[in-house]
C-alpha cells in the first residue's frame, strides 16, 4: 500500500482486531466521561424505554436494547442543559442488554453508546464516540443536523474510496437528536374506529403539513401539525368531499439528507425513516418532548369522530443512515451487521430501495422491530391501516422476492396486524422488483398500471381499449386469484409523486429546477399532455378544455371498480408548478394553496368530486366486493357486465383489438353478488358509463332492449357550453352526441 489513506486505513484495522481505539489523523478526542455506574437488572422485555415501577416499588425506566454482535453498551442521560450522565447495561439476556434506573421519568432524554470491533471490511462498525437513538424511542426531541462528528467515519478524508474505513472518534452528542422517555396509559376506550370495508373505502393522500399549512380556517399556530390536521376546519373538508380514510405521508421520524442540507432544502416527503415508534417532532405544536405523541392520538380520535380513517405511508425498507459513507444515527452504530443487508464485500450495503441501503427484514430481530412497530401504532396510537413504500424489498427472503417471506408470513398469522387496511407499494428497484399483482390475498396494492391506462387513454395514446377495459372493471387480470377481489386494486392517477393532476394537463415535461439537480431528477415517464401550451396560460380554450381533462380523471376514477385514491388539492386544481419530484419543497410549491377555492371554476371541481364520491356511497353497483363474470344471470340474457362500441353493439373480440376512442360500459345492479347485513340480496340501479377520448363529438347509439328502455343523464363532463344536464332523458336505441374529450354516466330505467 502506497498511500497515506491506505496505511491509515490498516492502521485503524490492526488496532480494532487489538482492541485499541483508532487514531484518527486531525479527530479531536474529548476527556473521557467519569466510570458509568451500572444500571439495576431490569428485564428484557419489552425493549426501548418503559417507565413504570421497579422492583421495590420505587418508579423508574426500564431500558433495552437488541445489540447482537456488541461488546458493552451504555445508557447515556442528558439533563436539560445537555450535560451526559452515563449507566451501564450490565445484563445481558438473549442479545438484549437491559437495566432498571430508578428515578427516571417521563421527559428524560437518553441515548445510547455501543461499544464493539471497528472492522468495516467484516461490516462491523462500533464507535462509542457516537450517541445512538434508540430504535424503540416512542418520542424523539432536536433536530437532525450532518455534520462530520455525526458520522461513523472520517467523512471528510481526503481519500473517499477508504474514507469509510477510518474511524472518527469526536463525540456526536451535541449534535443529534435524543430519545425521550415517554408514559401514556390511554387505553382508548372513547374512541370508535370507523372500521370502513375496502370496498366502500375511498383514500386521500394528504401531508401533514402541506394539507395545513395555508389553511385559513385554522389557527396559524396550529398550521402545519397534528393539531391542525384534528382542526374541525380541515375535517370539515374530508367530510364535504366524503372520503374514508386518509392515508399521511410518512410521520414516523425521519431525517434530511446531506446533499439537501448543503443546498438549503429539506426532506420535505419524509421517506427517510430513523424513529420506527415516534411520531414526526417537526409535525407537533405541543413541543417535542413527549407532548407529540398525545398530539397524534388527539388527532386519530378527531378523524375517527368523523368516520374517517387513518392509513400511515410507513418505511420500513430502508433508514436514513444511507450508505457506507452514510451518517450514524442509531443502527448503523448498534449492529451494523444484524440490522442491514451488507454484500459479499461486507464495506457495501445491499441497496434495493436506491437510498443506500436495505433492513434485513429476514433477521429476527429486524423483523421484531417492524411488526412491534406496527403493532404499536395500531394498538396505542389508534391507525387503521399502512401504505407500506417499496413493499417488494420487505418481501424479499435472502435475495429475490418471495411471496412466502418471513415478512409477509409473519403479517399473515399476527392477530392484530392480519386485521387492519393493508396497502403495498408492490415493487423496489431491485432486480425482479416488479411486483403488481403479485401479492397474497390479504393485500392491496397500488395499482400503477391503472394509473398509466387512464391517463394514456385520455391523452388518446393507447392503441386499443383493452387495457382500459381491465382497468374500469377491477383489473381481473391481476387480481383474480387465490380469493383477491376488487379492492385488492388501489386506483388511482396522480400520487406524492409524480404530477398533480392540474399538472398532468398542463405540462408535457417535467420542471423539477427548484431541486437543484439539473432536472435529472423525476420521472420522464409522464404521460401527461399540455392541452397545446406547455404551463399557465390565459388562453380560454386551452383552459376550458384542461379543466373538461380534470373532470374526465376524476370521473374516471370515482366510477371504477376498485379502490380509488386521491391526492390532496387535486381536487380543487393544486399545481406544483410542473414539479414531479417535490420532495425537497417545503413551501408553496407543495402545499395546498386554499386560495384556489375562491375560483369558482376550481370550487366547481370540488364540488363535483364530493358529488361522484357521494354517487360512489349510494350505489353499491360502482363499488362492487366481487369480480363481474361477464355471463349472464337472468332469463333475459343481461349480463352484470357488459361493453359496447360507438355503434350501440356489444364489444367483439375484433373490436377490443381495433384502435377507438370511445367506450361504452354497462353495470348491472340486478347481479350484484353478496347479500346486504340482513341477509337480503343487493339491488341497486343499472348504468351506462360512456367515455369519449376523441377531440371531436362522436355519435353513440345508446344500446336497446333488453339492455334499457331509456338513459337519464346523471354525470356529463362536456362543460357547461356543451353538456346535456343531468335529468335529461334520452330513449334507449337512439343516437346521441357525445362531445369531444367527455364521459357520460347515464342511469338505466327498463
Amino acid at each position: 500500500m502506497s498511500s497515506a489513506a491506505e496505511q491509515e486505513a490498516v492502521a485503524g484495522e490492526q488496532a480494532a482486531e487489538d482492541g485499541r481505539p483508532a487514531v484518527v489523523t486531525g479527530g479531536r478526542r474529548r476527556a473521557a466521561p467519569p466510570p458509568a455506574a451500572p444500571a439495576w437488572p431490569g428485564t428484557a422485555v419489552p425493549l426501548g424505554a418503559r417507565y413504570r415501577d421497579g422492583p421495590v416499588g420505587e418508579a423508574g425506566t426500564n431500558f433495552a436494547l437488541w445489540a447482537g454482535g456488541a461488546e458493552a453498551v451504555e445508557l447515556c442521560l442528558f439533563d436539560e442543559r445537555g450535560t451526559e450522565s452515563r449507566r451501564r447495561l450490565t445484563e445481558l439476556t438473549h442479545e438484549i442488554w437491559h437495566g432498571f434506573v430508578p428515578g427516571v421519568g417521563p421527559g428524560q432524554r437518553y441515548g445510547f453508546r455501543v461499544r464493539g470491533r471497528w472492522d468495516p471490511w467484516t461490516g462491523a462498525r462500533w464507535n462509542p464516540a457516537k450517541l445512538l437513538l434508540d430504535p424503540y424511542a416512542r418520542a424523539v426531541d432536536g433536530d437532525f443536523a450532518l455534520p462530520p462528528e455525526v458520522y461513523g467515519h472520517v467523512r471528510d478524508w481526503p481519500e473517499q474510496h477508504v474514507a469509510d474505513t477510518v474511524r472518527d472518534d469526536r463525540d456526536s452528542a451535541p449534535f443529534v437528536p435524543k430519545g425521550v422517555v415517554v408514559h401514556d396509559d390511554d387505553d382508548w376506550s372513547d374512541d370508535h374506529r370507523p372500521k370502513t370495508p375496502w370496498a366502500d373505502s375511498v383514500i386521500y393522500e394528504l401531508h401533514v403539513r402541506g394539507f395545513t399549512k395555508l389553511h385559513p380556517g385554522i389557527p396559524e399556530e396550529l398550521r402545519g401539525t397534528y393539531a391542525g390536521l384534528a382542526h374541525p376546519a380541515a375535517i370539515e373538508h374530508l367530510t364535504r368531499l366524503g372520503v374514508t380514510a386518509v392515508e399521511l405521508l410518512p410521520v414516523h421520524q425521519f431525517a434530511h439528507e446531506d446533499h439537501l442540507l448543503r443546498r438549503g432544502l429539506k426532506n420535505y416527503w419524509g421517506y427517510n425513516s430513523i424513529g420506527y415508534f415516534a411520531p414526526h417532532a417537526g409535525y407537533a405544536a405541543s413541543g417535542t418532548t413527549g407532548g407529540q405523541v398525545g398530539e397524534f392520538k388527539r388527532m386519530v380520535r378527531a378523524l375517527h369522530a368523523a368516520g374517517i380513517e387513518v392509513i400511515l405511508d410507513v418505511v420500513y425498507n430502508h433508514t436514513a443512515e444511507a450508505g457506507e459513507l452514510g451518517p450514524m444515527l442509531s443502527l448503523k452504530g448498534i449492529d451494523n451487521r444484524g440490522y442491514y443487508r451488507l454484500q459479499p464485500d461486507a464495506r457495501r450495503y445491499a441497496d434495493y430501495t436506491g437510498c443506500g441501503n436495505t433492513l434485513s427484514v429476514v433477521q429476527p430481530h429486524v423483523l421484531r422491530l417492524i411488526t412491534d412497530s406496527l403493532r404499536y401504532w395500531v394498538t396505542e396510537m389508534g391507525v387503521d391501516g399502512f401504505r407500506f413504500d417499496l413493499a417488494a424489498a420487505l418481501a424479499r427472503s435472502m435475495h429475490d422476492v418471495d411471496m412466502l417471506s418471513p415478512f409477509l408470513a409473519v403479517i399473515a398469522q399476527d392477530p392484530v396486524l392480519r386485521r387492519v387496511k393493508l396497502i403495498a407499494e408492490p415493487w423496489d428497484v431491485g432486480s425482479g422488483g416488479y411486483q403488481v399483482g403479485a401479492f397474497p390475498p390479504l393485500w392491496t396494492e397500488w395499482n400503477d398500471r391503472y394509473r398509466d391506462a387512464v391517463r394514456d387513454f385520455w391523452r388518446h395514446a393507447l392503441p386499443d381499449v383493452r387495457e382500459m377495459g381491465y382497468r374500469l372493471s377491477g383489473s381481473s387480470d391481476l387480481y383474480a386469484w387465490g380469493g383477491r377481489r376488487p379492492q385488492a386494486s388501489v386506483n388511482f392517477v396522480t400520487a406524492h409523486d409524480g404530477f398533480t393532476l392540474r399538472d398532468l394537463v398542463s405540462y408535457g415535461r417535467k420542471h423539477n429546477e427548484a431541486n437543484g439537480e439539473g432536472n435529472r431528477d423525476g420521472s420522464d415517464d409522464n404521460r401527461s399532455w399540455n392541452c397545446g401550451v406547455e404551463g399557465e396560460t390565459d388562453d380560454a380554450d386551452v383552459l376550458a378544455l384542461r379543466r373538461r381533462q380534470l373532470r374526465n380523471l376524476l370521473t374516471t376514477l370515482l366510477l371504477s371498480t376498485g379502490v380509488p385514491m386521491l391526492v390532496a388539492g387535486d381536487e380543487m386544481g393544486r399545481t406544483q408548478r410542473g414539479s414531479n419530484n417535490a420532495y425537497c419543497q417545503d413551501n408553496e410549491i407543495s402545499w395546498v394553496d386554499w386560495s384556489l377555492l375562491d375560483d369558482p371554476g376550481w370550487r366547481q371541481l370540488c364540488e363535483l368530486t364530493g358529488r361522484l364520491i357521494a354517487l360512489r356511497h349510494r350505489h353499491p353497483v360502482l363499488r362492487r366486493r366481487a369480480f363481474f363474470s361477464g355471463r349472464p344471470h337472468s332469463a333475459d340474457g343481461l349480463r352484470d357486465l357488459a361493453w359496447f362500441t360507438a355503434r350501440g353493439t356489444e364489444m367483439t373480440e375484433r373490436d377490443w383489438y381495433a384502435p377507438a376512442a370511445t367506450l361504452g360500459m354497462y353495470l348491472s345492479g340486478r347481479d350484484i353478488p353478496g347479500r346486504d347485513e340482513r341477509g337480503a340480496p343487493i339491488v341497486d340501479d343499472s348504468f351506462l358509463a360512456v367515455l369519449h377520448a376523441g377531440d371531436r363529438p362522436a355519435e353513440f347509439a345508446l344500446p336497446g332492449a333488453p339492455w334499457a328502455r331509456e338513459y337519464e343523464v346523471v354525470v356529463d363532463t362536456g362543460g357547461e357550453e356543451q353538456a346535456t344536464a343531468p335529468g335529461t332523458v334520452h330513449r334507449a336505441g337512439a343516437p346521441i352526441t357525445v362531445p369531444a374529450r367527455t364521459v357520460l354516466l347515464l342511469r338505466v330505467s327498463s
